[in-house]
């Protein structure tokens, strides 16, 4: 009895805890769009986290990329 009522105790823990955001490195942002625009479209609530920071980076590693290319190098 004891072991059921634990069982169900745990379960009802992990069914009501927080979901916890996949952390995304700045190589798997940059081809991500949709990534990208949510830390832009939200940046006051967003901006602390660490996918945003990420986010950011990517961002200008997209934009030294594209003027790399824009140079001819």
């Amino acid at each position: 009895m004891k072991w059921l009522l634990s069982s169900a105790a745990l379960l009802f823990l992990v069914a009501c805890s927080p979901q916890v955001d996949k952390i995304y490195t700045v190589d798997e942002l940059m081809p991500d769009d949709g990534l990208l625009a949510r830390c832009r479209n939200n940046p006051g609530e967003l901006r602390d986290t660490p996918n945003c920071r990420n986010a950011e980076a990517a961002d200008g590693k997209l934009r030294l990329e594209r003027m790399g290319k824009s140079l001819g190098g």
